[in-house]
């Protein structure tokens, strides 16, 4: 198991709304952690608020009805790893999956399946809260598939965030009674315990035994409702009237024995409420003497035990009437107590009750059962053995449990099994190659991502072994059952069942199975039709003989079904309709969970679609086109993004940047730091700042943030491309003679860790030279280096960008560039590891012709050369539009005079014919001009806002040598 998908599975569990239901929540969890170790199925425990050392199941995954029955109610203090876990705060590992422990006086609460693989393991991780033990999560795995220390960890993650989202909702908490068992175990007879330990109501009394005085240190009606609040007052006398008359003399007795034998003692009887009512209470005491050792109080506590008894009557009701014998011994091997069923086979229990057990004739008869009785409790372990009944036909399993008491053994009837020997090894080999099917489906199943590879994986599994000739997995949309696919129809046939169904129609055997969630097994035409009539043209036009209809449902809820079908009439065997039964299970689980990534995936897609470029800007200067490859990481979203901006001067910025590591998180960080790429290149910033403020940007995200990023500007006048990079891998040039150059790149490390300053290089690109921009994981993979990566990339350049046009009108060949090169370079989908985004981009220098610039004079007549030269300009253009000759003419007079008033020289004046007509003063001063509110007796001020509202845009670049001011206005449409 890797870390990287463990940690995966964590942040999918964080991702659980937090309004969802305590079941919802542990059964996700549950689904995760089986898929996570390829386990066969979980189960999860949890203490409820009734009995104490019990563990109730509520939530399974992955396992049939048969199998889960069994594990209901299971004790704390019993054999089977749930229990111990829970109990010892560790995990346990069983090799050989064995039935539990059964509840103290009950038979197991359902049979053990009897076609059970052997050596199936059962691995327990406890459930932890507070200190105490509130459960336990249990995963199931195939023989000889014992889960290593990866898994055992992964395993303690989920049950750790399980405690964690059941103690936030504050469901489903333990009683104290049981947490206590889990905490403590059971405290020795007759000790008290501390109120605040017990956490049950009590209160403590003194009865000073020269007075008859009852003091105690709570009001008596806190602790017993109901029960005089003046009874104390009248001592002892009053509070003996209270007791049962049938419980009097016991009570007395007890406390008679205590005082006489200066010691402690405990009784449980009944007092009457003012209403004539009796509540049970428990009561413990201990005895107080003077120097000379004479008894003069009496100090113990008092409890409310009326659920208790009603609890313990209910357990002798139901071990007195259950169906296996059970036979309570003392620690002298004398019969305390024995059921019906053990009545029937060992005696009345007038004449054994109080007998030895090796006096009972037939015990006697078993051999060396005393020896197997004494070996137990001295080994303080449960034990079972089968033994031979004394008519020497019938056989019985002996179940042989320590007490604190003594023992308890249970008896059961297991001569059925036995006569089944022969039929039982044959079956057992049938159920090994079963469970080898499930295995192998299971695995398959753990793999599937989408709805289609569960189809898939369902169909290669189950149709072959079975001889099945159609599969068709039906899935539930709003009340209709829609085909999620097919395997042996035609096409025109799950037309006509696709949305024909609905889900609680018990007319059709879907909508049937699906409301009684039992599986259907049609055998033949006839018992179809006969069953369900209207369904007679679909049966003609299936071409099949025989059905089985597979309910899948989720948490009680249904998702789907699954109709397996045979071309010849067939009755499938108990075996195989195990086997349905079984996987139904499984593959409605899958298709759960494919349904949850598929919905998923299209969330995360549609987040890095909104995060990526809608569409590249068209420029006349950089044709270019782009191509992202997501890796096969489950939903997650990668953090690679590219973009290109448009800048003053006709100048344009390419970005490619990748931020390290998948998930909602690095995608977001790749959002903030395109968004500060094009915020900090609308201020005219050179590369090396552009790095140093997104330097900046990821250290404030924290130590474990890092991205790499490369930006370069290209300059269509001087054909010079300026770049800084951070961790990138080198830009590739291909020349227009097909030859291929990697760009020079100085060492820097990526953003994060990086230590400005950045290092800004510039190249000059011959016309119509061809930049590929990539990021590592478009030239790295687990089976080639990044420099065999840009071996490869130059030259699929190098046979490629021949065939280009020298000057293409849009990005479509640049577009079908991207394809070739990344189909080429990268692997196929399913087994990208990293992922992977190029920026190609071919420059476009602008012509001779469509640049004009000249020095002017510091002097106020500047502004009149500068409106000469414009107008020349434009005419010898060809553009004799009056409006825009004048409005030009007005801003580059108006640049000029602010050059004049505020700045100094030397003065130029520059005009560019690109994608639209640019004019551009310079001059050595660094001030930055800004627009300013005037006031109506101001006489300056308002030449800047005369500027933005006379053309499209504007703003201010700084140079080497001070700073240029642009603007730009649309050029005349051609008619």
């Amino acid at each position: 198991m890797r870390p990287s998908e463990r940690h995966l599975r964590m942040r999918l569990l964080d991702a659980v709304d937090e309004d969802r239901r305590d079941v919802d929540v542990l059964l996700t969890a549950l689904q995760q952690a089986v898929t996570e170790v390829h386990g066969l199925g979980g189960m999860v425990h949890l203490p409820g608020a009734g009995m104490s050392g019990i563990l109730y199941l509520v939530a399974d995954s992955g396992l049939p009805e048969s199998m889960t029955r069994p594990w209901l109610i299971i004790p704390v203090r019993g054999t089977a790893p749930p229990g111990k876990a829970a109990r010892d705060d560790t995990v346990i590992w069983q090799p050989d999956l064995a039935p539990p422990d059964p509840l103290p006086g009950r038979g197991p609460a359902a049979p053990w399946p009897s076609r059970l693989t052997a050596g199936v393991g059962h691995l327990a991780v406890p459930i932890p809260s507070g200190g105490r033990r509130r459960g336990a999560l249990s995963v199931l795995f195939a023989p000889g598939a014992e889960p290593g220390a990866a898994e055992r960890e992964f395993l303690n993650e989920v049950a750790a965030w399980m405690s964690g989202r059941l103690r936030s909702s504050g469901i489903l908490d333990p009683s104290p009674t049981l947490l206590r068992a889990l905490e403590n175990g059971p405290g020795p007879r007759g000790s008290a315990a501390p109120r605040d330990a017990e956490r049950v109501p009590s209160f403590t009394y003194t009865w000073d035994l020269y007075t008859g005085e009852l003091t105690s240190d709570l009001p008596v009606e806190e602790v017993l409702a109901g029960i005089d609040p003046e009874v104390m007052r009248g001592g002892i006398e009053a509070w003996a009237e209270l007791i049962h008359p049938d419980d009097l003399p016991g009570a007395v007795a007890g406390f008679d024995t205590g005082i006489q034998m200066r010691g402690g003692f405990q009784g449980e009887y009944r007092i009457r409420r003012q209403d004539g009512t009796y509540l049970w209470i428990e009561a413990r005491a201990r005895t107080i003497t003077d120097e000379q050792g004479t008894p003069v109080k009496v100090i113990g506590t008092i409890r409310d035990s009326s659920e208790t008894h009603a609890a313990a009557e209910s357990v002798g009701r139901a071990l007195r009437h259950m169906s296996d014998g059970f036979v309570s011994l003392d620690t002298d091997w004398r019969i305390g107590f024995l059921n019906h069923a053990a009545e029937r086979l060992l005696g009345g229990a007038g004449d054994v009750v109080g007998a030895l057990l090796w006096d009972i004739p037939a015990v006697r008869a078993v051999p060396e059962l005393e020896q197997r009785c004494r070996a137990t409790a001295a080994e303080g372990r449960p034990a079972g053995f089968d033994v031979p009944g004394p008519d020497g036909r019938s056989w019985y399993h002996l179940r042989l449990v320590p007490v604190p008491e003594g023992l308890t053994l249970y008896i059961t009837d297991t001569t059925e099994r036995h006569l089944r020997e022969v039929e039982r090894v044959a079956a057992e080999r049938a159920a090994a190659e079963r469970a080898a099917l499930v295995q192998r489906i299971t695995r398959e199943l753990a793999e599937a991502v989408t709805v289609q590879d569960v189809m898939a994986a369902v169909a290669d599994g189950v149709m072959a072994p079975l001889g099945a000739t159609g599969f068709i997995m039906l899935g539930v949309a709003g009340d209709r059952l829609t085909v999620v696919g097919s395997r042996g129809y035609p096409e025109r046939f799950t037309r006509l069942l696709d949305g024909r169904w609905t889900v609680r129609d018990t007319t059709n055997p879907a909508g049937d199975a699906l409301s009684t969630r039992t599986p259907l097994y049609i055998s033949s035409p006839e018992e179809f039709l006969k069953h369900y009539p209207e369904t007679e043209i679909l049966i003609r036009n299936s071409g099949k003989q025989a059905w089985a209809f597979l309910p899948l449902a989720v948490s009680g809820r249904g998702i789907g079904a699954a109709v397996i079908s045979f071309g010849r009439p067939r009755v499938l065997d108990d075996d195989e309709r195990t086997l349905l039964t079984a996987l139904s299970g499984l593959i409605a689980q899958a298709l759960e969970r494919a349904g949850l990534y598929d919905e998923a995936t299209t969330r995360a897609r549609t987040l890095q679609r909104s995060l990526l470029p809608q569409a590249l800007p068209e420029l006349p200067q950089v044709t270019a086109a782009a191509r992202y490859q997501p890796a096969k990481q489950g939903a997650d979203v990668g953090g690679d993004w590219y973009d290109v901006i448009p800048l003053s001067a006709a100048r344009v910025a390419l970005v490619i940047g990748d931020v390290m590591g998948h998930g909602m998180a690095e995608a977001a960080t790749m959002g903030a730091l395109r968004t500060a790429v094009r915020t900090l290149s609308e201020l005219e910033l050179p590369p090396d700042e552009i790095l140093s403020r997104l330097n900046d940007i990821v250290g404030e995200l924290g130590t474990d943030a890092f991205a790499t990023c490369l930006y370069g500007i290209y300059d269509p006048v001087t054909r010079r491309l300026s770049y800084a990079s951070a961790g990138q891998p080198p830009p590739a040039v291909a020349h227009p003679d097909g030859t291929v150059t990697f760009l020079a790149m100085a060492p820097d490390p990526p953003l994060g860790v990086a230590a400005p300053p950045f290092e800004t290089l510039e190249t000059l690109l011959p016309a119509d030279s061809l930049l590929a921009l990539y990021s590592d994981g478009l030239v790295e993979s687990k089976d080639r280096d990044v420099t065999s990566g840009m071996s490869r990339l130059a030259e699929l350049l190098t046979q490629s960008v021949n065939a280009l046009p020298a000057a293409p009108a849009d990005a479509s060949d640049l577009d079908a560039l991207c394809a070739t090169l990344t189909s080429a370079l990268l692997p196929a989908y399913g087994a990208l590891v990293d992922d992977a985004a190029l920026l190609l981009a071919r420059t476009h220098p602008l012509d001779a012709d469509d640049v004009a610039e000249w020095p002017l004079p510091e002097d106020p007549v500047a502004a009149g050369q500068a409106r000469d030269l414009v107008r020349a300009q434009l005419a010898h253009w060809g553009i004799a539009d009056e409006d825009l000759i004048m409005t030009t003419e007005l801003l580059v007079s108006e640049l000029v005079g602010n050059v004049i008033r505020h700045a100094c020289g030397p003065i130029r004046l520059r005009m560019l014919r690109s994608r639209a007509l640019i004019c551009e003063v310079s001059d050595a001063s660094l001030t930055t001009p800004h627009i300013r509110h005037t006031s109506a007796t101001d006489e300056g001020g308002r030449g800047l806002q005369l500027i933005s509202a006379l053309c499209q845009r504007w703003g201010t670049r700084h140079t080497r040598t001070g700073k240029s001011i642009w603007t730009e206005q649309p050029l005349p449409t051609t008619p």
